[in-house]
């Protein structure tokens, strides 16, 4: 990452959670009825505390969009507002839309992903290629994955899907994070 203050805090906010403390989340699966389980809301958290504490910010994106590419294209690099009334005085219905993002500083984005799988292609792929000049996800390693509840990503397989995709894709510099009990 090319701002090390950034890369440090980041850094330090890892070091500072105390996953132990997050091991709080009593199953209720088939599988693990009744084991203690790392709780990915606690874990959530404990993150986001201590990266509010060193100002990263939510970011909230809104944008009009529209069935037709034309218009889309055409509206695109307007502020909603505008996109809205253009969308409108095309005949076309204006849809309101928005992307969230955990933590922004700097326009980088930090994503800390401890959710269904699902939400990280839709991180990596989608959400920040528009707004940010870098992407930091944090995800579980498996050896904490496997101690959660089942359907969260972890950082082996995410790693994976990114190689796989190719040199260039996301289209922004990214940094996946894996973290460990």
């Amino acid at each position: 990452m090319h701002n090390s203050n950034l890369w440090r805090e980041i850094k330090s906010v890892i070091a500072n959670v105390d996953a132990e403390k997050c091991k709080t989340k009593v199953s209720k699966e088939k599988t693990m009825k009744g084991k203690l389980l790392y709780s990915p809301i606690e874990m959530n958290t404990n993150f986001k505390q201590l990266l509010r504490e060193k100002e990263w910010k939510e970011s909230r994106v809104s944008y009009w969009v529209t069935k037709s590419e034309k218009l889309i294209r055409k509206t695109l690099n307007m502020s909603p507002g505008e996109q809205k009334k253009e969308i409108g005085a095309a005949g076309e219905v204006p849809i309101f839309s928005y992307n969230q993002t955990d933590f922004v500083k700097n326009r980088v984005a930090i994503e800390v992903q401890f959710g269904k799988y699902s939400f990280v292609a839709y991180d990596l792929f989608v959400k920040h290629l528009a707004f940010y000049v870098g992407v930091v996800e944090i995800l579980p390693m498996k050896s904490l994955q496997s101690q959660m509840s089942s359907g969260v990503a972890y950082y082996e397989g995410e790693f994976y899907n990114v190689v796989r995709q190719g040199r260039g894709v996301p289209a922004v510099p990214l940094i996946i994070i894996g973290i460990a009990p």
